[in-house]
């Protein structure tokens, strides 16, 4: 039998940080294979992924999840080393431990229990990836084409992030919101503080520009998402000297946003304020935007009652919907098949000390195998 404490501690062990994977996927393979999955490691530039299945064929039950993890930051903050995977006091520690690598063996550990009561009514299959922590230009949008290239498909997936609270699978998010990066450069004419008549500050109008853009809702919210954010995250004129003017001055910003809006029409909002404030000063203003994912929401029905009805069975309590937090993953998996997010608590993700208790992963296994046997049991439409 598959321990998943025990597997989740050998893939913490593989320090894979992102883009090396240091052994992690050797791991996961060879646990795979004994349980009989086909696997696909899939190289694509830098980083490496895998792709395992198992099963008649039917419905494709997915879980995708990654295992790269963040920098550790300064280990001698750490009360044991981020990669010894130690369990004190019934909770393991180490980098990986909330996002995600114990949610991996956690559906591992599931779904060697549900072949031991023999073949699925369909298949079951894991995507895992090295790329999510990095660019995620090389992981999971990249093996979803090579499946679609091969005429394979996924019907359902579930998503393994640490997106719960206090305990395994109290919320699932059905949904994430988009994320968009901006930058804004506001260009003047350098100049003696003494004579500001000789020169043109680009710093009033960018005080403008992150006073109007920051005090500005962009939205109030939907049935299903909260208020879309903007935060300005720098400013930067690279100016040492207390009696000069600047040439120019660089804002960065980031706006998480739901589905009311999409890059384009963010952008085309951004520049109309930008064109308004330029006008006062005479500076010249430029902004380029960049998204890195767009919001959508997977409608709450069979499959993510489905989820709710396992998570329930398990814990007596039902876990509740949500679209907050970051990106993940499933920004990618949503163009092909129905997505929900279900997992640890996420409270000490990317953190030092990154934790999660024991329990919480037997939990996680516990609530993983019903999902499946419920999926197997009655095909979903």
């Amino acid at each position: 039998m598959i321990d998943a404490v025990e597997l989740a501690q050998s893939l913490i062990r593989c320090p894979s940080v992102t883009p090396q994977d240091e052994g992690a996927l050797d791991v996961l393979e060879a646990t795979l294979k004994s349980l009989g999955f086909k696997c696909h490691r899939l190289p694509f530039e830098d980083i490496d992924n895998l792709y395992a299945s198992i099963g008649t064929g039917g419905l494709n039950f997915c879980f995708a999840g990654h295992t790269d993890v963040v920098p550790p930051g300064d280990v001698d903050l750490w009360r044991s080393k981020p990669f010894a995977a130690e369990i004190r006091n019934g909770t393991l520690y180490g980098r990986g431990a909330a996002d995600m690598k114990s949610a991996i063996a956690a559906f591992v550990s599931a779904a060697e229990r549900t072949l031991a009561k023999g073949a699925p009514n369909g298949t079951i299959s894991l995507l895992i990836t090295g790329d999510e922590e990095g660019l995620a230009v090389n992981g999971t949008k990249k093996v979803l084409e090579w499946l679609a290239a091969r005429g394979e498909r996924i019907d359902h997936c579930v998503v393994g992030e640490p997106g719960s609270v206090a305990h395994a699978a109290d919320v699932i998010k059905h949904g994430r919101r988009g994320s968009m990066n901006f930058h804004v450069t506001v260009s003047g004419m350098q100049g003696h503080s003494a004579y500001p008549q000789n020169a043109l500050n680009p710093l009033p109008a960018m005080a403008q520009l992150v006073t109007r853009l920051s005090e500005t809702p962009l939205d109030n919210g939907t049935d299903h998402f909260e208020p879309s954010t903007l935060q300005f995250t720098s400013i930067d004129v690279g100016n040492p000297a207390t009696n000069v003017i600047p040439a120019a001055a660089h804002g960065r910003f980031n706006i998480r946003f739901n589905d009311l809006h999409t890059p384009e029409t963010l952008l085309r909002r951004i520049e109309t304020v930008v064109e308004e404030i330029a006008r006062e000063p005479g500076c010249e203003i430029a902004v380029e935007g960049n998204a890195t994912g767009v919001a959508f929401l997977t409608k709450p029905g069979p499959f993510t009652e489905l989820l709710r009805d396992a998570a329930e069975k398990i814990t007596g309590t039902r876990p509740r919907y949500s679209t907050g937090g970051g990106t993940s993953d499933a920004r990618f998996i949503k163009d092909y098949c129905p997505v929900a997010e279900m997992g640890l608590p996420g409270t000490t993700m990317h953190k030092t000390d990154e934790c999660v208790p024991v329990a919480e992963i037997h939990r996680l296994v516990d609530i993983y195998a019903i999902a499946l046997e419920l999926y197997f049991a009655k095909p979903l439409s």
